[in-house]
Order: structure tokens, then C-alpha cells, then sequence
């Protein structure tokens, strides 16, 4: 982005009204990926701001399908023109990255075929080299974001797993990684519902993908049906928060379409070129609040949010961000998530953590943060009767058994 188009990005962003998310879109994948950052930053922007802005998580443009037909043709390996027999040029899925095709191959296997978007890479670094240039300007436009966090290091960490997710073998490498941690927690904390798809990397490369056709419906598709039962969801909770909490490994965009139900009954986790990391010194605050949550312990769940400051605030910080917590969680034991929704306390705690208690979130939260506004709004469109935290109570307890919590 040059410096006029950054200035409107920063208007779109921080107005009052509505951002033209179109708009954004067609400023490139930085645009995209920095919306979907601001997204999840209540302590900068309103909260119904940052729930217009989540759209972005799921709003894309297709690629027209004589340009997919030419990328195929300069980027597929040769191999893969060898191997497939039929290719549906209408997309089943498209995001911010790639979208992705239905195929068969010549020996009769179905699969789907992921195509990355031509030209984003160049384009993106591009304007991540502009944008640190300009993020001077931004802080002198902004001073809120020299408080709230380092934006030079949060720009580096969206190039950094944007890069990741623009080289479609790192799909490959993140659906193995994520297999090698269930297949290891086997004993401690088995996950058989847990599937992964297969991939062909002798089909593969950095532009184009090729895995399974896994028979099935995606979350999404199961919750415009109205056929998602509970017990579905609270095992989907106890596998994904034992990796972002008990292992700080974790898919760092499992939103409802890219999660499947199988005609086996069994969770498949796709787009996995985005794994994210949290270290223990981010997990496991967050799994002490979630888990004085979950036994409506509030203060003990209010005091692990001071683990995310550098250092203990003084005792009138600690008082007035307690007193305000307090506020904020008041009947929180006796509410489900339709009448209380999760996604915003926790857009209030972190505004308020911040604020009152000096915690730093940093870009490693991001991800989980995310993960739960994900959850929450799986939630309130299938079982909005739920109290959601104190169903996760039996799953906090196992984690904190079988992925040694401490």
C-alpha cells in the first residue's frame, strides 16, 4: 500500500461507521491480513467494529476460471498434469490465499486441488517492505499502537505465517506436524475422532495442492442444515484446546469451513498451512482463566490474566481492573452463551486487561483469541442454550491431567 491508500486503510478502519470491506479487499492480501488482525483488537476499535471486520475472515473473491486453467498451466508440476483425468473448473471454496477445485486422477481417485492466487507473493512482500516504512507515520497517528503492542514485530509476524501460507507445502508440513502431536498424545490424551487428510507432494508444490476428496460436510454446511449436535462441538472444544493450551501447537485458523464431519462421523482438520505457537507464557494464563471460568473461581481466574503483564501492576491497578472484571462477569455461572456471549467478554477482558492491568497480549494471542470468538460463534448459531465454559469444565480437568497444565 503507498502512503494515501494506507491513510484511507487506517479511515476505513478506525471511522465509526461500517469499513468498506470491498474495498479493502481489492488493496491486496497486507489489506486483508491487517483487517483481520485489527479484527481481534477490542482494545483498540469498538466491539462492533471489530465483528464487522471478522467478516474478512470469510469473504474472498474467486479467481475466474481461465486464469485458474493458466496457473495450473505455468505452476502445476508435471506430474500433476499426468495425473489428473478431470478437473471442475467451478471452485468449491475460495479465501484470501488460494481457493480450491474438485479433480480425479487418472486412477480413479478423487481429490481437490488448492491453487494459490497468482502474483500474491511478489505483490504482498511489496507492500510489507512499504509498510514498515510508513508505520512511523502510523504511530504518530495513532499513538495507541507504540501502548498496545510493537507494531514492526506484528507486521513481521503477519509476513511471517502469510509467507508460510502463500507456499502450499507448508499445508503438508502443518497437517503432518499436527498428526505427529495427536499420534504422540495417543496414551495421555487420545483423540480418535482426529483425522487428517491425505496429500500427494509428488502432485504438489508451492502454488499448487493436492489431497483428498474427503467425503463429508464441512461445520458450516452442518449448521445451515441445523444438524450439529452438542456432543460434536464439545469434542471439536476438548481437540482443539488441547492443542492451543495443553501443547501451544495448534491450527491457527480453524474456523467452520475448514473443519469436516466425515461420513465416519470423525473431525478432518484442512488448511493446515497455518499453524500457530503459543508459548507457555501466553497458554497457560489463558488456560488459568478459562479454568477459574469453568469452576466460577472469578477471582483465581481474574489474578492468571496478571501473568500476561511483564511485571505484577501495583495494588490500585490490580483493585480497579478486579472491580472491573467483576463487572463484567457478574451472573457469568448463570447465563448461556445466547443470553452472554463469550466472544464479547472476552473483546471487554482483553480491552480491560490491557487498560487496567498492563497485560500484553501480543501477536501470540492472537490466534487463540480468535479460536474462541470461532467456538462462541458455533455456539450461538446451533445451542444457544448453552453454558459454554462450564461444559468445557471436564475437558479443562483433562488437560490439566493429561498434558501435564503446570
Amino acid at each position: 500500500m503507498r502512503v494515501l491508500t494506507f491513510l484511507r486503510f487506517l479511515r476505513e478502519i478506525r471511522k465509526d461507521g461500517p469499513a468498506d470491506l470491498d474495498w479493502i479487499q481489492k488493496q491486496g492480501l497486507l489489506a486483508v491480513k491487517l483487517t483481520q488482525i485489527f479484527a481481534l483488537r477490542p482494545d483498540m476499535l469498538s466491539i462492533e467494529k471489530c465483528r464487522q471486520l471478522q467478516k474478512m475472515y470469510r469473504n474472498a473473491a474467486t479467481i475466474p476460471s481461465e486464469d485458474v486453467l493458466e496457473i495450473l498451466k505455468e505452476k502445476a508440476p508435471e506430474s500433476f498434469h499426468a495425473s489428473i483425468s478431470w478437473f471442475d473448473e467451478k471452485p468449491l471454496a475460495a479465501a484470501s490465499v488460494g481457493q480450491v477445485h474438485r479433480a480425479r486422477l487418472t486412477n480413479g481417485e478423487e481429490v481437490v486441488v488448492k491453487v494459490v492466487k497468482a502474483d500474491h507473493k511478489k505483490k504482498f512482500q511489496r507492500d510489507v517492505r512499504r509498510m514498515v516504512r510508513m508505520m512511523r507515520m502510523a504511530i504518530a497517528l495513532y499513538p495507541k499502537l507504540r501502548r498496545v503492542g510493537n507494531p514492526i514485530a506484528l507486521l513481521r509476524h503477519v509476513e511471517d505465517y502469510t509467507t508460510r501460507e502463500l507456499d502450499l507445502r507448508n499445508e503438508i508440513s502443518g497437517g503432518k506436524e499436527l498428526m505427529d502431536i495427536r499420534d504422540g498424545l495417543v496414551d495421555d490424551f487420545p483423540m480418535p475422532r482426529l483425522k487428517f487428510p491425505k496429500y500427494y507432494p509428488e502432485l504438489s508444490n508451492e502454488y499448487v495442492l493436492v489431497s483428498e476428496f474427503v467425503t463429508g460436510k464441512t461445520l458450516e454446511e452442518r449448521i445451515v442444515e441445523e444438524d450439529l449436535a452438542w456432543d460434536y462441538l464439545i469434542d471439536l472444544f476438548r481437540i482443539h484446546g488441547a492443542y492451543m493450551f495443553g501443547i501451544g501447537t495448534f491450527h491457527g485458523d480453524l474456523h467452520p469451513g475448514n473443519c469436516l464431519i466425515d461420513d465416519n462421523g470423525d473431525f478432518v482438520f484442512i488448511d493446515n498451512g497455518a499453524i500457530c505457537r503459543a508459548p507457555r507464557g501466553v497458554s497457560l494464563p489463558l488456560f488459568e482463566f478459562f479454568e477459574g471460568l469453568s469452576k466460577n473461581q472469578l477471582d483465581d481466574a481474574f489474578e492468571a490474566l496478571l501473568g500476561l503483564a511483564e511485571e505484577r501492576p501495583s495494588e490500585d491497578r490490580v483493585t480497579r481492573f478486579k472491580t472491573r472484571m467483576a463487572e463484567i462477569y457478574k451472573g457469568f455461572g448463570e447465563k448461556s452463551v445466547g443470553e452472554q456471549s463469550l466472544t464479547d467478554l472476552m473483546m471487554k477482558t482483553v480491552r480491560t486487561a490491557v487498560e487496567d492491568a498492563g497485560a500484553d497480549f501480543g501477536e501470540e494471542a492472537f490466534p487463540i483469541i480468535r479460536s474462541l470468538m470461532y467456538m462462541d460463534g458455533l455456539v450461538i448459531r446451533t445451542h444457544p442454550e448453552v453454558k459454554l465454559i462450564a461444559e468445557m469444565g471436564p475437558s479443562l480437568v483433562e488437560f490439566r491431567e493429561g498434558l501435564s497444565m503446570e
